[in-house]
């Protein structure tokens, strides 16, 4: 281990199981997801370097079409392939003869099959750590964790995790459920692609993680990728957002079941704790947007109709 300090949930496998559950309860299509064809999925993950993905959708349908399997490739005109490269904007135009002479490897030097182990994905020209090890986990659920920039902004934003590689690269690793590549990396990729986004969008999606997230509790959402933090984020003015919208699910909540659906680390007495709520609530009455009965044991609140 590192000497780098995190602190991971003890309760790692309720951590797990909500991550996965919120990804194969819904989560974005893409055509290298419905297919463990390790040529498919290379050709994907070269495809989105740097490359935004709804442009990829297009430019991987038509590639498939056009060399639809490694021997077709190997033996396609590089120059071809260099010009749908280029007719497609995928940019960085070597990408595309790496590919190229990637097939012709696979031919010469695997006999037609791909290696499923990353370490030898990595001999394939153009591949490097992270490309071989997302063929070995998405093709043939045999790779370690994804690190990737999405995947980083997540556990520093959870879990505190420091900006260090390693760091990263462990948590990461005693995270993943073992023999779970391909599901645990398309899942942690997807929350930091959808809901860990530079603009968080923890509640408009229902972050799985939110429970343990320290990001969520703080407000404060900066990461590597995102190193000044918003004003709006942790501001008054999110947290009475955050108000209104669990009170329009509700028709009225006592301050007690209203906290900790604001903040995960609502305490009544701390810091974040029933004076600064009611704070929150009386800016919020002022401008007639919330209602507040204190006439029984427990003030509760709803929404004012109009």
């Amino acid at each position: 281990m590192s000497e780098s300090a995190f602190s991971l949930p003890e309760e790692t496998d309720t951590v797990r199981s909500a991550l996965i559950e919120w990804y194969e309860e819904g989560h974005r299509e893409f055509p290298w997801r419905e297919t463990t064809d390790p040529y498919e999925i290379l050709v994907s993950e070269v495809m989105s370097q740097q490359t935004q993905l709804d442009r990829v959708v297009a430019a991987f349908a038509d590639f498939v079409e056009r060399w639809p399997d490694v021997e077709r490739l190997a033996a396609a005109d590089r120059s071809a392939v260099v010009g749908f490269w280029s007719d497609h904007s995928l940019g960085y135009n070597n990408r595309a003869r790496y590919l190229h002479e990637a097939a012709g490897q696979v031919l010469a030097e695997f006999d037609g099959e791909f290696p499923d182990d990353p370490d030898e994905l990595q001999q394939l020209q153009g591949v490097g750590p992270y490309t071989a090890n997302a063929v070995a986990s998405f093709a043939f659920d045999n790779g370690n964790a994804v690190v990737d920039t999405n995947v980083k902004r997540v556990l520093y934003r959870a879990f505190g995790v420091p900006d260090e590689d390693t760091a990263f690269e462990e948590a990461a690793e005693e995270l993943m459920p073992a023999g779970e590549s391909r599901t645990w990396n398309n899942a942690i990729m997807e929350l930091g692609g959808v809901a860990c986004t530079k603009t968080p969008a923890c509640d408009e999606v229902d972050c799985p993680w939110r429970a343990w997230c320290e990001a969520y509790a703080t407000g404060d959402f900066s990461a590597p990728d995102v190193p000044t933090q918003s004003p709006f984020e942790g501001s008054r003015r999110q947290f009475r957002g955050r108000i209104v919208r669990v009170l329009g699910e509700y028709d009225e909540l006592a301050l007690s079941e209203l906290g900790p659906r604001v903040r995960v680390d609502y305490t009544p007495e701390g810091e974040h704790g029933q004076e600064w709520l009611r704070g929150l609530l009386a800016d919020l009455e002022d401008d007639g947007l919330v209602a507040l009965d204190t006439d029984d044991a427990e003030t509760s609140v709803w929404l004012r109709d109009g």
